[in-house]
Formats: C-alpha cells, sequence, structure tokens
C-alpha cells in the first residue's frame, strides 16, 4: 500500500472533471503566451517554433529574439506568477491568480511595455469551436494553484519518460514540446518520407503533416475526451493499426479518434508508472512503423 501512495504521489491524480474550469483558462493564457512566440520567431519545419517547454518551475516560451536581445516569458506553477525576462537585464513578474481572460490579456501587455517590448499577435485563440477574442473573454476565469501544480508535475514527468524514448531514435525527431493550439505535449518521429497531401487541408495541416509521422503525447482530456491520457499515432495510418497487439493491457485503439490511447489513472495503478508508459510508447511505435515499412534499422538504435 506504501508503494502504491508513492506511486500516485510522484504521478499525481489528474482528473479532468475537478479542474477543467481551470484548464480551459490555462489554455486561453497559454495561448496568449505562445502567440507572442510565433510572433517573434522564424518559421521552422512543422511549426516547431510555435510550442511551449517543460521547464524546471512549469512552462517557458525558451529564449526568443527581440531586436538584438532575447526575451523569455514563463508559467511558474510553483510559486504561481508568469515571469519576464529580458537580456537587457529587465525583468517582472505577475501573479498567476483567478481572473478573465480578458485583464490576463491586459495585464500582459502592460508588462510587455515595462520592459520595453512591442509585439503585436492575432488576439483570438486557436483550434477551438467558438473562439472568444482575449480581450472580451470573461467567461474563462478560474484558476486553481494546487491543480495547475499538479499538471505541471505531471507534464514533468511524461517530459522524462519521452526524452527516455526519444533517445532510441537516430530519424528526425521532434523536441518534447507543448503545443497551446491543442494543450498538448507531444514527440514525433519521421520516416523521412513525404507523405500525401492530405484533401481539403488548411496550410497549418499541410505544413504540419507534409511527411510521415508517428506521433505520442499527453493531454489532459480537453477537447470532449473528459480524461487524461495518453496517445500515439499515424499520420497517414497504415492499413491495419487498429488491429494491433500494443502494451499495457489496458491500453486500446480508439476508432473514433484513429489514435491508441492510455488512460492516465490507468497508468497510476501500474506496478511501475515509467515503465507501463515507455512499453505504451514503444509497442504502439514499433506497431505503427512496422505496418508502414519504416527503414527501422536506420532509424533506430539502442538506449545509452
Amino acid at each position: 500500500m506504501e508503494q502504491l501512495e508513492q506511486r500516485q504521489h510522484d504521478w499525481p491524480q489528474l482528473c479532468w472533471k475537478d479542474w477543467q474550469k481551470t484548464a480551459d483558462t490555462l489554455h486561453m493564457w497559454t495561448q496568449i503566451v505562445g502567440k507572442t512566440r510565433l510572433a517573434l520567431s522564424s518559421l521552422q519545419a512543422h511549426w516547431w517554433n510555435v510550442p511551449l517547454y517543460v521547464s524546471a518551475r512549469g512552462l517557458t516560451t525558451s529564449a526568443m529574439p527581440y531586436g538584438a536581445e532575447f526575451l523569455e516569458i514563463e508559467f511558474d506553477f510553483v510559486n504561481h506568477k508568469l515571469r519576464f525576462r529580458l537580456s537587457t537585464g529587465a525583468s517582472l513578474s505577475t501573479p498567476l491568480q483567478a481572473q478573465p481572460v480578458a485583464e490576463f490579456y491586459a495585464e500582459y501587455e502592460r508588462s510587455l511595455a515595462a520592459i520595453g517590448v512591442t509585439v503585436k499577435i492575432h488576439p483570438v485563440p486557436v483550434e477551438l469551436k467558438d473562439p472568444i477574442p482575449f480581450a472580451e473573454d470573461f467567461v474563462h476565469a478560474e484558476y486553481d494553484a494546487e491543480a495547475a501544480h499538479r499538471f505541471w508535475r505531471v507534464l514533468m514527468h511524461a517530459e522524462r519518460v519521452f526524452q527516455r524514448f526519444s533517445s532510441g531514435f537516430v530519424g528526425k525527431i521532434s523536441p518534447v514540446h507543448f503545443f497551446w493550439g491543442s494543450f498538448d505535449l507531444a514527440v514525433t518521429r519521421f520516416s523521412g518520407r513525404r507523405a500525401p497531401v492530405r484533401e481539403n487541408a488548411d496550410p497549418i495541416t499541410r505544413e504540419a503533416y507534409s511527411h510521415e509521422v508517428i506521433s505520442a503525447g499527453f493531454w489532459p482530456g480537453n477537447g470532449g475526451f473528459g480524461e487524461a491520457g495518453f496517445y500515439c499515432y499515424a499520420a497517414p495510418a497504415p492499413s491495419g493499426l487498429e488491429a494491433a497487439a500494443i502494451r499495457p493491457r489496458a491500453a486500446s485503439y480508439n476508432d473514433k479518434l484513429g489514435e491508441f490511447i492510455y488512460l492516465y489513472d490507468d497508468l497510476r495503478r501500474e506496478p511501475s508508472p515509467d515503465d507501463a508508459l515507455m512499453q505504451f510508447l514503444e509497442s504502439t511505435y514499433s506497431a505503427a512503423a512496422d505496418l508502414a515499412q519504416w527503414d527501422r534499422k536506420l532509424l533506430e538504435r539502442g538506449r545509452g
């Protein structure tokens, strides 16, 4: 029992219905900060210039070029502050607290101006059915500090295992990064072959899926799914993928999503959550790579 409690402490509880309102607010806040990174960075393949990254205290933009200087913005989920740092030495922080997105956005712009930064972003969130412009959003206003901290701890543990998983691949592979549009942590492997152009794809999707990928990640339950979980999918998906045998036993193929899903609560019940997640990542990747006839001898190596 003591060992089980320790595992659950390491991978904290993250029940979507208990913190959904906070998550929805954070989703909007991270979009504001993420759009700043998009505005200041040069386009990289598959939009790798836009995500945030897990840091030792939360989520960060990493260093972004601003003229001859660098700017970094970080969500600190330990002391619950939004921190602004400029390479000139200018810095400030504002509290992360319950407040509408509109107020957060106004304070965000004031903070940038206070350290001498001007950035123009598209002030409307993306990847939502009914987006509300940031300056008009008084709907999303919850912030549960403890829930935000737990979410970051889950991201931190997932990042650690994703990095271990990434070390066995020598082909083209993304960083482990947090996409603020879809609100998920992801790592993506590439076969090196171009993918067929998706029918009716918009410019963003065409760039994201220009080449064959197998992508794995974690998301907290947004988008209507309602439960935190890990996923893996291939694009394009090879024939027969839905019938592939994967591990652990609790993981399965979700026909509606077209992805393998491993629920977070099932992971927390495992004797070794880290090992169970590695089994999921390795087995789903292997199934997709074999069916898609990737050159695995060329793309992989033993983990050192």
